[in-house]
């Protein structure tokens, strides 16, 4: 490989959006089966969690299957509603309190994406279960630059009690590499971007100076034999957490290499890197709906997750007039007003959802449909009412038409279905149909 081919694949240069002419990349996502429709398309999964549940009245529509209308939560879905399937009867069992008392929060946020109990700890010994979207990103792997990517509008943290004892870590991640092993979501839209189309503030000396023939040998190389005497002095959790640690960084190592085999076409215009993290939190939504909207639309990455905040968030509203915190309003529905304000609340977040699937339905693939239309997003949060922390009937939205594998436009029930069959059904369209059971699923929910 040639100098300048590796450092451009290093992160030099910039993504263009996938155009008509890019002949050789659509050959091969058609060749590949998996995450591609049949047209040979590109075919994005993406999953997006709110916090707190929603006001189930003004969440589920009214009428028939195929006739419904819309609830006040999401009159701003109105015009895609041949893109949209709005289901109920979705459950996380796992997500209830069973023996482990209060802390439903982080249950809801751990157990959305894994359908698994989350130990009970604020310790280090945390575990749940893989998440569906790793799952997937497995299997899609080498296919894209990215196998996956982590976006969050809140906070990281990844240690330290948050929710009755319950670790942060479940509750300010929604994707798990492993049941151990959170994939930490990048919250800045300015490094974001920079991660899509490769700008750094590194100097093109900085970056050759990293692929001199001492620097090409793995990392992992000059420190294995010093780790492995190290591993001797430590205890049984230690060594695991070193193990892990060697695990990721090998992985970080071969994604690397994995992204620079692409080819990186030349720099797009009218794309400007953002600033940093807005001051205003409505910024930082759209922003960061942004740059999952320029990923999928370059083909950067075909799996994606989004948390607008974690579950539990006492955010407040001012710019649409609520000073108060959103979960502690949650709690207070008895009162006319608060009620109302719930509720203003959830249509905000719905219609920062909205914008970015109008984002996506003005976008074409080289198929001639809409990124949208080849897309399927998950919507929804762990919570089904806030007020009550239940984790039944939960509030769920499929967006997109999978490529002409989904049945969209309409309002049905999956009749009391672990959320995970859902998920099933999912990765059945992705081309992912050898993995027969998920977490707690009991079998494919098929009708979507």
């Amino acid at each position: 490989m040639k100098r300048r081919t590796l450092l451009r694949g290093m992160g030099l240069s910039l993504c263009l959006p996938l155009l008509e002419s890019m002949t050789a990349r659509t050959l091969q996502a058609a060749a590949s089966k998996v995450a591609t429709t049949a047209s040979g398309a590109p075919l994005r999964l993406a999953f997006v969690y709110f916090p707190n549940g929603a006001q189930q009245k003004n969440w589920f529509p009214t009428g028939g299957e195929r006739d419904f209308q819309l609830g006040p939560t999401m009159e701003s879905l109105a015009g895609l509603k041949s893109h949209i399937q709005i289901i109920g009867g979705l459950d996380q069992e796992n997500a209830e309190a069973g023996n482990d008392g209060a802390g439903d929060h982080a249950r809801a946020n751990a157990t959305f994406l894994t359908g698994a109990r989350a130990t009970k700890t604020s310790g280090a010994d945390i575990r749940v279960g893989q998440s569906i979207d790793q799952v997937a990103a497995e299997h899609v792997q080498g296919v894209t630059r990215f196998s996956s990517l982590e976006l969050s509008c809140d906070a990281v943290r990844k240690s330290g009690g948050c929710d009755s004892g319950y670790s942060c870590a479940y509750q300010y991640n929604l994707s798990w590499r492993s049941p151990t092993q959170p994939m930490t979501p990048e919250t800045n839209p300015r490094a974001m971007f920079e991660r899509l189309f490769g700008l750094t503030a590194q100097s093109d000396a900085e970056r050759a100076q990293r692929l001199t023939d001492s620097d090409r040998r793995s990392l992992l190389d000059f420190v294995l034999e010093d780790a492995g005497d190290l591993r001797g002095d430590l205890s049984t959790n230690d060594r695991r957490k070193l193990d892990e640690y060697l695990s990721s960084t090998r992985d970080i190592e071969r994604r690397i290499a994995q992204a620079a085999k692409f080819p990186i076409p030349d720099q797009p215009s009218g794309i400007e890197a953002p600033a940093g993290v807005p001051t205003r939190y409505a910024d930082h939504l759209e922003l960061m709906f942004d740059m999952l909207a320029l990923a999928l639309q370059t083909d950067a990455t075909r799996i994606a997750t989004l948390l607008m905040a974690a579950d539990g968030s006492n955010r407040s509203f001012p710019d649409i007039g609520i000073p108060e915190g959103h979960h502690y309003l949650t709690h207070n529905q008895n009162d006319t007003e608060m009620h109302e304000k719930v509720g203003r609340i959830d249509r905000f977040y719905m219609e920062h959802f909205a914008r970015f699937l109008q984002r996506l339905n003005s976008l074409q693939d080289p198929d001639g449909n809409s990124i949208l239309h080849n897309s399927m997003i998950v919507y929804g949060g762990g919570i089904g009412d806030g007020n009550r922390h239940n984790h039944d009937n939960l509030p769920i939205v499929l967006a997109g038409n999978g490529g002409g594998r989904l049945d969209a436009g309409r309002y049905h029930s999956a009749g009391g279905s672990p959320m995970t069959n859902l998920y099933l059904g999912l990765l059945e369209r992705m081309n992912i149909g050898e993995i027969e059971a998920f977490g707690d699923s009991t079998g494919t929910y098929a009708n979507i």
